[in-house]
């Protein structure tokens, strides 16, 4: 019962993953100093460090922005992962469930 009320759970999970993949977020910090950019999956797929809005000497705070800029990122990532997830749930529900799992429903 339970099979046909979520349908194949591991090829939508594999779908969500491809489509997480493919959602991009930025986080910059500093003016643009650092900027990151990740996937929803949480994975960072690129760090840009500007070098005319940053002392590349000044180790110390080059490594605390990069932290920063990295865990925005990321925070970024989570929610927009949350918000997919949230619809992939909704629309597994059949019509008129949605509302049985509470937090589920939009």
């Amino acid at each position: 019962m339970l099979e046909n009320l979520f349908g194949d759970m591991q090829g939508k999970q594999e779908e969500m993953k491809k489509k997480l993949a493919e959602v991009v977020v930025e986080a910059e910090v500093d003016g643009g100093s650092i900027m990151v950019k990740a996937n929803a999956n949480r994975e960072i797929l690129d760090i840009t460090i500007n070098p005319d809005k940053i002392d590349l000497a000044d180790k110390e705070q080059l490594q605390d922005l990069m932290v920063i800029a990295v865990n925005q990122a990321l925070e970024i990532a989570a929610e927009r992962e949350a918000a997919e997830a949230q619809k992939m749930i909704n629309d597994m529900m059949p019509p008129g469930l949605g509302g049985l799992l509470g937090g589920f429903n939009q």
